[in-house]
């Protein structure tokens, strides 16, 4: 399915006010080089990958400076089920019986729309999305058209841009975009942000700032990416459910506050859907794994704090 944004009402008239503009209406803490570097991209016409691990806002800040520019954008998911047609438009099999395949009996996919509306098709996970998928946008990306059987070619007009997200390249389940495309992208790379901005976004998006758990939290979420029982590791995101469930825990307990079993336990429950374990290193089913790489995490963080 594909979704749309809309644009902001007033064109900003720099960089600087585009950054500005980001984190007031937003609510995008730091990120203020690769703001500028997605502002510089659009801009000049060019087409964008965006690339990090899960978690570290690439869509976000897609959606962020493109609104901010005054752009419209048509959303695409990466699937590896998505086919050619559900990018760029079918005809509706009751129309064609009775007015054969024309304009008046086409539905525009994303893509053909997107080229239309002279707007930013954004695909989320670009990689995921099979090959032959990934070259219709070739022409489209190069050319500015598309070749529709039974309808013809059709012809972006000015404005027409794509954006697309990938996790890193490593990662399972993701295919490797063709040379000839990446050809065609300028590359924004979004690395996790440091501890004192993840705390912040943290803090935030939960609405539980207490500490030490906002701080344990952030560190025991950071702690998850270096271990080396661990192959992926666990975004922000690990951190705000901890917060979250924590949150719920002091209006709803019994105690009327919280400690440091109540944070273990939200841990237990945030981080094992968001972590990847090295299992060949470990012994046991995985429940005992996960629990002997939490216990591990928790000394750490204990060790550290």
């Amino acid at each position: 399915m594909s979704a749309k944004t809309k644009p902001a009402s007033k064109k900003p008239r720099s960089e600087r006010e585009v950054v500005a503009r980001v984190r007031a209406e937003h609510r995008i803490v730091g990120r203020e080089h690769e703001t500028r570097q997605l502002c510089a991209a659009l801009s000049a016409g060019r087409n964008v990958l965006i690339e990090g691990p899960v978690g570290v806002g690439k869509t976000v800040l897609a959606r962020a400076v493109a609104g901010v520019l005054g752009r419209k954008v048509i959303r695409v998911d990466g699937d590896s089920r998505f086919t050619e047609q559900k990018l760029t438009g079918w005809f509706d099999p009751s129309l064609v019986l009775k007015k054969g395949y024309s304009k008046d009996t086409f539905v525009p996919g994303p893509l053909v729309e997107a080229m239309q509306d002279g707007s930013i098709l954004f695909i989320n996970e670009l990689n995921r999305m099979p090959e032959a998928v990934q070259n219709v946008l070739l022409p489209a990306i190069d050319e500015s058209i598309v070749n529709v059987p039974q309808y013809g070619t059709l012809r972006a007009v000015p404005g027409f841009l794509v954006v697309a997200t990938q996790n890193p390249r490593e990662f399972v389940a993701t295919s490797h975009l063709s040379e000839a495309l990446m050809d065609r992208l300028e590359w924004v790379m979004l690395n996790y942000q440091n501890f004192e901005e993840e705390r912040e976004i943290a803090k935030r998006a939960s609405g539980f700032g207490e500490e030490p758990y906002l701080s344990w939290a952030i560190g025991l979420a950071r702690l998850t990416r270096s271990h080396p029982k661990i192959k992926r590791g666990a975004s922000v995101r690990a951190a705000i459910a901890i917060l979250q469930i924590l949150a719920a825990k002091l209006r709803t307990g019994d105690k009327g506050m919280i400690d440091e079993g109540d944070f273990r336990e939200a841990a237990r429950l945030a981080l094992p859907t968001r972590i990847e374990l090295n299992t060949g290193e470990l012994d046991g089913t995985y429940d005992q794994q996960v629990e002997f790489v939490l216990k591990e995490l928790w000394e750490q963080l204990k060790k550290n704090s």
